[in-house]
């Protein structure tokens, strides 16, 4: 779970978003924006009405399949009486809601998915609305420029530390005298060393399963993966020296490459940087 926020007209608002899914935005926020004391009150307003419930329904319908809708029905029909209360709770406890989130503790509050908070927003103040989603927007794109950062620098890392490794391949196994094409096909073999360390496939397998793919197999990985390489090629480059054989290579470097994910996977610093 990862917590963020937005600024919309001195307002705060928490967006969480959970293993890379969907934002959800703080209902609970944006209401705060009509009434700061009681923003649980404004939401049920709002969710009482029968155009809410209506949306409501069809984002479900489009969008989760565990939906029910005998008992989103029952919501809709009640709407039309003064009595008729909604919470998010029972919305969520009734139907298998999967927009709207209600939760306590360190991230407590309402949270929906953006869809629908833009549609709350809206209800709010459509001025208001416009702030929300400007500032979500400056958000995303600051998220998209950080990632393309942080991959280019693995990137770039991992290149540097390819020239050490392909350095210590034509020092070590490649003779002096031999022609263009076998120096490649060393090079190519040793790197598909790392390839099959790291994906458990080579170059060659990797583009047949991606014919329509732009790059190499390396382009395709995530940051973390680049790590590893990088780390792996250091490692291979040591192991050459040592006279170590391409088979013992290959093991060590794929105990390497599981070692190593395991606990980038699991590091608190990473999450940190992740977030």
């Amino acid at each position: 779970m990862m917590k963020k926020t937005i600024q919309a007209k001195g307002t705060e608002i928490a967006i969480i978003s959970r293993n890379n899914e969907d934002d959800f935005i703080s209902l609970t926020d944006i209401a705060k924006y009509k009434n700061k004391d009681d923003a649980f009150i404004v939401i049920n307003n709002w969710m009482r009405l029968r155009d809410t419930i209506e949306f409501l329904g069809l984002w479900e319908s489009l969008s989760n399949p565990e939906f029910k809708p005998i008992e989103f029905d029952r919501f809709r029909q009640e709407s039309g009486y003064n009595a008729f209360t909604l919470s998010p709770q029972k919305w969520i406890k009734a139907t298998n809601a999967v927009g709207i989130i209600s939760k306590s503790g360190r991230y407590g509050g309402t949270f929906a998915h953006k869809d629908i908070a833009f549609e709350f927003a809206s209800w709010i103040s459509a001025e208001f609305k416009l702030y929300v989603i400007k500032d979500y927007q400056r958000l995303k794109e600051s998220e998209t420029s950080q990632k393309a950062l942080d991959w280019n620098l693995s990137r770039a890392i991992s290149k540097i530390n390819y020239k050490i490794h392909t350095d210590a391949i034509k020092e070590n196994l490649i003779p002096h005298i031999v022609s263009k094409s076998q120096q490649t096909f060393t090079y190519a073999s040793e790197a598909d060393i790392l390839n099959v360390a790291m994906f458990g496939i080579t170059a060659k397998e990797w583009k047949e399963q991606h014919p329509d793919a732009k790059g190499n197999i390396r382009d395709s990985a995530t940051i973390q993966q680049l790590i590893i390489l990088s780390n792996m090629e250091s490692m291979n480059a040591e192991l050459i020296k040592q006279g170590i054989t391409q088979d013992q290579r290959l093991s060590i470097l794929n105990k390497m490459a599981i070692d190593q994910m395991t606990s980038i996977l699991s590091s608190a610093t990473t999450k940190k940087l992740q977030q």
